[in-house]
């Protein structure tokens, strides 16, 4: 089988080589489906956090309108368009501001544990022995934990059991911290056990460059590939444990913030009186946000497979992977390219 590598060529124009532009352009068919509406989705999260103040028509916690109080449990109207909920919020109003808390706990949580995670991994993979074994073994023993569980211990240490805005996203991405860093420990760690065994570290070492500028300068930049595909799936988790959080009471007091999962548990009593938009839309709202990351998280690590990258065959030179038969796609070889780029060592060399 004959490949083409199908890397954006240098002349093309700069927003071609952008890195979820050239994803786009790369995938065909379902894939392509998949990953332009999770993008879709994604956006219109991050769009809608943040202008939630110019797109929510009241205040997470406005009870009232010109001295005129909403009423609870009102049903859809043009003065409320997803009604109100049992404590008189308006629940539009609740949903759009709910996603700027979510948004919080996921730009707290995945720093976090990037940073903790990808440093304890490059120092137990680089430098081996007896620690690498012992973070190992507490690697796998968080495992054991249940995730949700630690959350609600996070919430009550943090917080002190009082739901504050700040209190309770602290605690939710704390929690999410935990559980998220031995994914990324173990990711880099693999990395760095694989990459510094390689030509280009002995020569490093060989012409007397130290232990730290080794491992920043060499092992750590060709050790993070995976990552952003580790990240997009770990950022729907989040949300769910943010979401189960509130549910279960450890969230945040509509008072101090917005959250979903608070809503839906406050919701529960209306589903058997018939009233449903009280719960339908946060939950449409978790249901779909988390949809839209972990399309593009499925997505994007389908393109990063060689075994499950799809190709578009050879037409008029343009990007593709041309078999024997030039009528269907094939998979391309695992040399060529990944993510749309050939593997590199230190020197940017192919």
């Amino acid at each position: 089988m004959t490949t083409t590598d199908i890397t954006v060529p240098e002349h093309a124009p700069r927003w071609m080589r952008l890195p979820l532009v050239h994803q786009v352009r790369q995938s065909v068919g379902l894939q392509r489906t998949m990953l332009v509406a999770g993008l879709v989705l994604v956006a219109i999260f991050l769009l809608t956090a943040l202008f939630a103040p110019l797109l929510a028509p009241y205040g997470f916690s406005q009870l009232r309108a010109d001295g005129v109080a909403f009423g609870a449990q009102v049903a859809p109207s043009a003065d409320h368009l997803l009604g109100t909920t049992v404590g008189g919020y308006d629940v539009l109003s609740r949903v759009i501001w709910g996603t700027r808390t979510a948004l919080f706990v996921i730009v707290v949580a995945v720093a976090l544990s990037i940073f903790a995670g990808v440093a304890l991994g490059l120092v137990s993979g680089y430098f081996g022995g007896w620690l690498d074994r012992t973070l190992v073994v507490v690697a796998d023993a968080v495992y054991a934990f249940p995730s949700l569980l630690l959350a609600i211990v996070a919430a009550i240490v943090i917080s002190h059991g009082q739901s504050e805005l700040w209190g309770g996203i602290l605690a939710a991405a704390i929690s999410i911290t935990v559980v998220f860093i031995p994914q990324y420990f173990r990711v880099i760690r693999s990395e760095v056990v694989r990459i510094k065994s390689e030509a280009f570290v002995e020569s490093a070492r060989v012409v007397g460059a130290s232990h730290t500028r080794i491992m920043t300068r060499h092992v750590l930049r060709n050790s993070t590939r995976t990552l952003p595909l580790l990240l997009t799936l770990n950022c729907s988790e989040a949300i769910l444990t943010l979401a189960g959080l509130g549910f279960l009471g450890f969230g945040i007091e509509p008072s101090s913030g917005a959250e979903w999962g608070y809503d839906l548990n406050k919701a529960l009593s209306d589903v058997t009186s018939g009233i449903w938009w009280t719960s339908v839309f946060p939950g449409v709202a978790i249901v779909l946000t988390v949809l839209g990351v972990t399309l593009v998280g499925e997505s994007l690590n389908d393109l990063a497979d060689p075994r499950l990258r799809t190709r578009r065959a050879v037409d008029g030179g343009k990007a593709g992977v041309a078999g024997p038969d030039a009528g269907g796609d094939h998979v391309a070889d695992p040399a060529v390219e990944i993510l749309g780029h050939d593997i590199i060592d230190d020197g940017g060399r192919a």
